[in-house]
């Protein structure tokens, strides 16, 4: 067995059996013997949440041949096996094989190792980005694909273009372009290959990520590593529906996740702390805290344990400030909230600014390296940026930096919270008819 198989089930009652070459030869040798057509073949991610069941559900539904796979990674509160079951009973309920996926090992070194390393050295990282490029569009994509997997598909809320328009992540059920292979009556049942790019005819095509539907839940933020190749590969298949829309399909349908809780913070933390999962790896040391006129204010237990924007809320006040909060209270009036705004670790302390509109929070202009263009770019241009998850997307104009390999993002107005490590992320300054606009790409702040 290869290291990276556990055993999974197909279905309630069937035997176990591993993911490998043998087991899924019998699915594809089956089709031959009962000479039945071999149906476009879908591994799907499954989470065992909401998003992922729908997404599983729909895919079923418009013909695929599904195979629903739970990514075994490390998980620091060990939920992974309660979260493995409800994928596996979602499995069971739509009549999907179903197995487990086991990536550790590879799950610690490039997403969990990563993470505490730049923690490290006192830069705030995003792991969800890098669990996308490293486990689910890398090591997941690449085991289906030598499983015989046509596409992989998750529950992103995302939508995938392709360049004639079409969005194949709304499972459409008409489609006009020649570059689709169809039956005469656009029917989506009797053709599973239907919304499916064509293969013959020497065509390459190019592959847009665009917001979601819901503009609320849109994850393409997360995305901004992946690849023409990768995404030729790739189905979002809920990135056309409301998170409401998709709680409706899984209550209608009896989904068991359907009223399951969305998960919060770091995905494999679980109900673990951040700052409790990092003292196990960073030892804390004391240093001092500074307002934004270089008075000492405080002390902290180490400034990687903070990051840019984050609310101080355990600052230890000198005598001073002690006096001036009581004067506060006194005359009844609050001070308002401490924000980090700079972290000097060689020094091993932290500048913070009073008030979320103070001037010591904001930036006009980053640079960032490990840049990657969903399809290349011409420079400079307009786009719409974003450098955190949920911002709103902000007026700025992309260029190559004069430092090699990086690029420059300037914004028509200051942003706030920029803190080097996260993801920058830029998209189409112009909408499409659906009033969606393409990722163009992204990267990391320095």
């Amino acid at each position: 067995m290869d290291k990276t198989d556990i055993p999974g089930t197909f279905n309630a009652g069937a035997m176990l059996a591993p993911i490998n070459e043998t087991n899924m030869a019998r699915i594809w040798n089956k089709h031959k013997q009962t000479n039945t057509t071999l149906k476009r073949k879908v591994f799907i991610g499954m989470s065992g949440g909401v998003d992922s069941s729908v997404a599983a559900f729909l895919l079923k539904k418009d013909g695929y041949d599904v195979t629903g796979v739970f990514i075994n990674g490390y998980n620091a509160d060990g939920c992974e096996e309660k979260d493995a079951e409800d994928a596996r009973k979602v499995a069971e309920h739509i009549g999907i094989p179903f197995y487990v996926l086991n990536a550790r090992e590879e799950y610690f070194e490039n997403v969990v190792q990563y993470m505490i390393d730049e923690y490290k050295r006192g830069i705030t990282p995003n792991p969800d980005v890098m669990c996308n490029k490293k486990i689910k569009f890398g090591i997941f994509l690449d085991k289906a694909l030598k499983l015989g997997a046509d596409y992989i598909a998750t529950g992103h809320y995302t939508c995938l273009h392709r360049n004639d328009e079409f969005r194949i992540s709304n499972f459409e059920k008409h489609i006009n372009s020649p570059t689709y292979r169809q039956n005469p009556k656009n029917d989506s049942k009797s053709n599973p290959t239907v919304g499916l790019p064509a293969q013959a005819g020497g065509q390459n095509p190019k592959f847009c990520l665009y917001e979601a539907k819901d503009r609320g839940k849109d994850q393409s933020y997360f995305l901004w590593t992946l690849t023409q190749e990768q995404l030729k590969h790739c189905l979002f298949p809920i990135g056309g529906y409301t998170k409401p829309e998709v709680r409706e399909i899984a209550r209608k349908t009896g989904l068991p996740t359907a009223n399951k809780k969305d998960s919060q913070g770091i995905c494999f933390l679980g109900k673990v702390k951040l700052p409790e999962f990092l003292k196990e790896y960073i030892e804390p040391r004391k240093g001092d805290v500074f307002d934004t006129e270089g008075n000492k204010v405080g002390e902290h237990d180490g400034v990687q344990f903070y990051t840019i924007g984050q609310r101080h809320i355990n600052l230890q006040l000198t005598t001073r400030d002690r006096q001036q909060t009581a004067n506060n209270i006194k005359q009844k009036t609050d001070r308002k909230p401490f924000y980090i705004a700079e972290k000097d670790v060689k020094r091993n302390a932290l500048v913070i600014a009073e008030g979320s509109s103070n001037p010591a929070l904001f930036r006009s202009e980053i640079e960032i390296t490990d840049v990657n263009f969903i399809d290349p770019l011409s420079f400079e241009i307009s786009v719409r940026a974003r450098v955190r998850y949920r911002q709103p997307l902000a007026k700025a104009v992309l260029s190559k930096s004069k430092n090699r390999g990086r690029y420059r993002i300037v914004f028509d107005e200051p942003q706030k919270f920029i803190a080097p490590g996260q993801s920058a992320v830029f998209y189409s300054a112009h909408e499409d008819k659906n009033g969606l606009r393409e990722m163009l790409g992204g990267g990391v702040i320095t």
